[in-house]
């Protein structure tokens, strides 16, 4: 989590996106985002280092000027591999789930440039670029909705390339923003409230929920606090650490704090859920996780649980075979 926190704060008002039809689209009911306009300034900051140290070194050697700048823009993967190197070291204790070398290198080496497209760019910069699509579908041919909950230190853009396709498959959805960004996860049910009553109002019935790792606490929380399970249809999770994480032992954050592993809060969310609960949660998981370790804290007893190897943890949001089967659930006929 630690490198996680630290190359999501890329942000700066100085860039202006073009402006487009559906960035204004009154459909559209999300908040703005603090986390954006954050990581905006941060992208812009990273840039200029990378430029001057360009110019500086520029006349005494081009291969340290460019060698230079680049290491600058990608420093967060230095971040990454000391995230995977805890993983290796002290992740996979207690489990008979051999992980390889070779496995975590080809992990960071994706989550690299994973988080390059995430924090650089769809979250600072084309959060809205996808309004929220509250058409119920062809007459005579209803969609399951879908409510979209993002996890630690992002916003809806985070989910790009999943509401490109819902908008493709036609299926309603809703992506929301968790803020304020460092709260108590319960500050977040309001926000689920608000985007379920949304999306059950245009269908008719009750959503799929998608969502990556703290998102799959703050539906938790939503579903113990206020809800009950015949407000969802199915709850899938990518990366959720529903036992808590070794590593959020290092954030000084509320939210974080709660996914410590044996946290006084997570013990309260066990001890007021029912296994009923489980039988509607899909939990997909990975070996070589390096946010959410050890690797059995992404599972729900009782759950389905399904076991994605060599993906990290914004990899597996957008593993091909996560997103394909998510998907084919959702558009699934109607009963």
């Amino acid at each position: 989590m630690l490198g996680l926190l630290l190359f999501r704060l890329r942000k700066s008002p100085v860039w202006r996106p073009q402006r487009r039809q559906h960035m204004t689209d009154p459909r559209f009911m999300g908040p703005r985002s603090a986390l954006a306009r954050m990581q905006q300034v941060l992208v812009a900051a990273l840039l200029a280092t990378s430029v001057s140290w360009v110019a500086i070194f520029w006349r005494h050697s081009l291969a340290l000027a460019l060698t230079g700048g680049l290491l600058i823009l990608i420093s967060h993967s230095v971040f990454l591999a000391i995230e995977f190197f805890v993983l290796w070291r002290f992740g996979r204790r207690g489990i008979s789930l051999p992980t390889r070398a070779t496995e975590i290198f080809r992990a960071w080496w994706h989550e690299t440039f994973d988080a390059i497209q995430t924090f650089y760019w769809r979250q600072p910069f084309r959060w809205r670029v996808y309004a929220d699509n509250l058409t119920t579908g062809v007459a005579g041919h209803p969609r399951r909705g879908v409510v979209l909950v993002h996890g630690f230190v992002c916003n809806r853009g985070f989910w790009n390339p999943w509401m490109r396709r819902l908008r493709d498959q036609k299926q309603p959805f809703v992506a929301i923003n968790l803020e304020p960004v460092f709260g108590s996860i319960e500050r977040y049910v309001a926000t689920i409230e608000d985007a379920v009553s949304r999306i059950t109002d245009a269908t008719g019935r009750p959503p799929v929920v998608v969502c990556h790792s703290m998102g799959g606490l703050a539906v938790r929380a939503w579903l113990r606090i206020g809800a009950n399970l015949e407000r969802v249809e199915h709850v899938f999770t990518i990366g959720t650490p529903h036992a808590g994480t070794w590593l959020a032992r290092f954030s000084v954050t509320q939210n974080a704090r709660q996914m410590q592993m044996n946290s006084e809060w997570l013990e309260l969310q066990r001890r007021a859920e029912s296994v009923s609960l489980a039988a509607k949660f899909t939990c997909w998981y990975s070996n070589c996780d390096n946010v959410v370790f050890p690797v059995q804290t992404a599972t729900l007893p009782h759950a389905h649980n399904r076991l994605v190897r060599g993906a990290a943890h914004v990899d597996l949001a957008f593993h091909e075979l996560v997103m394909a089967d998510t998907l084919a659930f959702i558009a699934r006929p109607l009963a």
